[in-house]
């Protein structure tokens, strides 16, 4: 196997990922394999804390869009999202990886608050840490969440799972001719307005200095940690 590129890095898994073939809710198998492959990252010898979305339950956007009132709204699927980061912890600690649930929202009967030094700890010591409930502040998304955590870890990148083997100028579901691209600057994912992440979110990994490498679930992983894989890497131009 050969070496990994990174030493500590934040993996980012939408809610939507986690459904699987479903519409709604979470896939067990789904989750099983993802949590398979952080497992073999950590193997590799890598630091791996994770990020996890909440759309398979709840969007406080799309309710907020829908008359609820936004941080009402936002609160809700910061709650969908500790949910989500509760069934990843339990297939990972199923196949026996040491894991620790942290929320910016406190709730310490079922996870950790969420405390930078203590988390930087349980990175040190090997264990996968999840962070939950998002910044703990309305108006932010998991996309932000995932990027201020990342900065906060010093991780050495910040890792996107999506649907497709990198990004693309267009849906390559939708539009055929789109191309791919191998790697692309901060400055272009902006201009370009390709939505890889929320335009928060690119200005502070691009800030701190934190590629973002955007790569498929279904390749897993390890693939895109060790080089070998197809994925995009967003760097500084």
């Amino acid at each position: 196997m050969a070496e990994p590129l990174y030493r500590r890095v934040l993996l980012k898994v939408s809610g939507e990922a986690l459904m699987g073939d479903r519409e709604f809710g979470i896939d067990i198998d789904t989750v099983e394999r993802i949590a398979k492959e952080v497992k073999a990252a950590t193997e590799l010898g890598v630091e791996v804390c994770m990020v996890v979305g909440g759309g398979n339950i709840f969007r406080g956007l799309s309710m907020a869009e829908n008359g609820m009132e936004r941080a009402s709204a936002d609160y809700m699927g910061m709650l969908a999202t500790i949910m989500n980061a509760l069934a990843v912890q339990n297939s990972l600690e199923k196949i026996g990886a040491d894991t620790r649930v942290m929320s910016a929202i406190e709730m310490q009967s079922i996870c950790e608050p969420y405390i930078r030094r203590r988390a930087i700890r349980h990175l040190e010591k090997g264990r996968i840490v999840i962070f939950a409930g998002g910044t703990g502040n309305p108006f932010f998304t998991t996309d932000t969440g995932a990027a201020l955590r990342a900065a906060e870890m010093g991780c050495e990148a910040l890792f996107k799972g999506t649907q497709v083997d990198g990004i693309y100028s267009a849906d390559p579901k939708k539009d055929p001719n789109a191309e791919r691209f191998e790697e692309i600057t901060y400055k272009e994912i902006l201009s370009k307005d390709l939505q890889v992440m929320d335009q928060a979110a690119v200005s502070l990994t691009r800030e701190n200095k934190i590629p973002i490498v955007v790569f498929s679930l279904k390749d897993g992983i390890v693939g895109a940690l060790t080089g070998q894989g197809k994925f995009t890497t967003v760097v500084n131009g």
